[in-house]
């Protein structure tokens, strides 16, 4: 398990609310403890067998895991291009990750996309894939309607609570 994977891990446990989370892999044991009165996150990573070099516990503040603040300013646009589609926006349904992990709008390269702009949609139907440890989770629509965009590229990384998709309920 690679540092990036354990970083993804850590970041998934702080959000999911759970107080601890114990690992085994092949030779790699790795315990992950949140407390939330101590406001930090605790990896422990010992090898198990006896040819593997000692790796030190680590210690990353909770600070550290959270992700920026997004930027309010984009050079891009103007502030009335900015009002006008926060107002279109607002009459959209947000569809939101439920996960840490990579964004897929196909279920394999070589098979269609789930779902493309204009596309109508109805409670249930699956709208993308995103993997997470090597397990792929179907995104379903908690929502009728029609996709009026998709806000992530395909292959992307993906937080948890992050916008996917706009969808008009109308």
């Amino acid at each position: 398990m690679d540092l990036k994977e354990i970083q993804n891990l850590i970041k998934f446990v702080a959000k999911s609310g759970a107080s601890e989370v114990k690992l085994e892999t092949g030779d790699v044991k790795i315990t992950i403890k949140t407390g939330s009165d101590e406001k930090e996150t605790i990896v422990q990573q010992v090898p198990m067998g006896s040819h593997m070099q000692h790796m030190p516990a680590q210690q990353q503040p909770q600070q550290q895991q959270q992700a920026p603040a997004p930027s309010h300013g984009n050079d891009s646009q103007s502030k009335e291009e900015q009002n006008t589609s926060a107002e279109e926006d607002s009459k959209h349904i947000t569809v939101k990750s439920p996960i840490i992990g990579t964004f897929y709008r196909k279920p394999s390269p070589d098979k269609p996309t789930f779902v493309e702009v204009g596309d109508s949609i109805k409670e249930g139907d699956v709208l993308c894939v995103i993997e997470a440890m090597k397990l792929f989770n179907e995104i379903e629509s908690e929502v009728s309607g029609k996709i009026v965009k998709v806000l992530v590229d395909d292959s992307s990384p993906v937080e948890f609570d992050q916008p996917l998709f706009l969808v008009d309920p109308s």
